[in-house]
């Protein structure tokens, strides 16, 4: 293991490439080469680009070790159906069990309920080891409307390990036949290498997210989408502007997260700019999630911001921290900000703006939305 390079999956595989017939990634023999040539040249000048390269690197280190340790038979085994699926996979329509779940009629609105266990906002709950888990809140998210349900899996960033995708996946699985059913599961790791996608793979999950500025590019995203569909899985791509939103739908992505738009996140519009000018192939549909940020005060404006997305034409969003920092509030824990997130009302004639007081009817509205 000691001649380990960026590309963990070659190695493993007896530099076997597992580059697809269209040439989106680059072969074994300079697949390291196209990584520093990426971090000397970068797409981007952002701020943000520099913390996708730190990213980038960390996550390599880690899986570095993941290998070192031994890959479970599993994993192996998914490595090696990529392998012999890439070279068709383009000529084979993707999967879109995801892509069906978010995209629902016109004039609603899916949320994808992401756990993490390290928030940016401060949690409302009382005993976190035993209410803020993810036995706890996988249930919840089924339960009270959410479309699929996301684990952060990065502990530097979410605070979450595999293990903590391997409980919420199995919890889901549990309920096979009930009603409502399993959620698909989204892995929101930092996916830098396809291992983490055969990783993915094997423990059941049905999408993973692909954040743009932290693979280094449409031609690493390309890839990366080609080896998710090798596999039955769909790929989530992650931008931050129309430019990285148009790259990303050049090289096959079809569900766009809209996310970091502006130091702040961005307002609704300029999530919606990002995709007022996208040229989509005929025949073809992109899915859209804008990215709900919460908001650190106990009123619930990222409800209000979920109603106004829906409104301008997003079909689903993307919420985390919102979830959870008013704890077990009987009307406002995770459960009642999802279901209130879908509901039909409006910033017209409602406001979801609990806690502060104001707003007609806010706690009995949210009560109501509850029952």
């Amino acid at each position: 293991m000691a001649s380990l390079t960026v590309c963990l999956l070659i190695t493993i595989l007896s530099n076997v490439s597992l580059t697809p017939t269209n040439a989106f990634a680059p072969t074994s023999s300079n697949h390291l080469q196209y990584h520093q040539q990426n971090e000397q040249q970068p797409t981007t000048s952002t701020s943000l680009h520099a913390i996708g390269v730190f990213a980038r690197k960390a996550k390599e280190n880690e899986l570095r070790t993941y290998v070192q340790n031994g890959l479970p038979d599993d994993v192996l085994a998914k490595v090696e159906e990529m392998k012999a699926n890439l070279p068709s996979v383009s000529s084979k329509p993707p999967p879109t069990k995801v892509k069906d779940a978010l995209t629902k009629r016109t004039g609603t609105i899916t949320v994808i309920a992401e756990y993490k266990r390290k928030l940016a906002v401060e949690s409302g709950f009382i005993n976190e080891d035993d209410t803020f888990s993810p036995e706890a809140m996988s249930p919840i998210f089924r339960e009270f409307g959410a479309a699929a349900t996301a684990v952060m899996a990065d502990e530097r960033m979410g605070g979450c390990t595999y293990d903590d995708l391997d409980t919420v996946m199995k919890e889901q699985q549990s309920v096979q036949g009930d009603f409502p059913g399993p959620l698909p599961v989204i892995n929101s790791d930092l996916i830098v290498d396809e291992l983490q996608i055969a990783r993915s793979a094997a423990m059941g999950v049905e999408a993973v997210l692909v954040t743009y500025n932290v693979v280094g590019g449409s031609e690493k995203v390309g890839f990366l989408i080609q080896c998710a569909h090798a596999v039955g899985l769909e790929a989530i791509v992650r931008v931050t502007n129309a430019e990285e939103a148009q790259a990303a739908i050049d090289v096959g992505a079809s569900i766009l997260l809209i996310d970091g738009v502006g130091d702040d996140g961005g307002s609704v519009d300029e999530k919606i700019d990002v995709l007022t000018a996208l040229n989509i192939p005929e025949g073809e549909s992109v899915c859209t999630i804008a990215n709900i940020l919460a908001n650190d005060n106990k009123q619930l404006e990222e409800v209000e911001e979920t109603w106004i997305c829906r409104d301008k034409g997003f079909n689903a969003v993307w919420v985390s921290d919102a979830l959870f920092k008013s704890g077990n509030d009987p009307t406002e824990h995770a459960g009642a900000i999802i279901r209130s997130m879908t509901a039909k009302s409006s910033v017209k004639w409602a406001s979801a703006k609990a806690k502060s007081g104001k707003g007609e009817g806010a706690r009995e509205y949210l009560g109501d939305i509850m029952m």
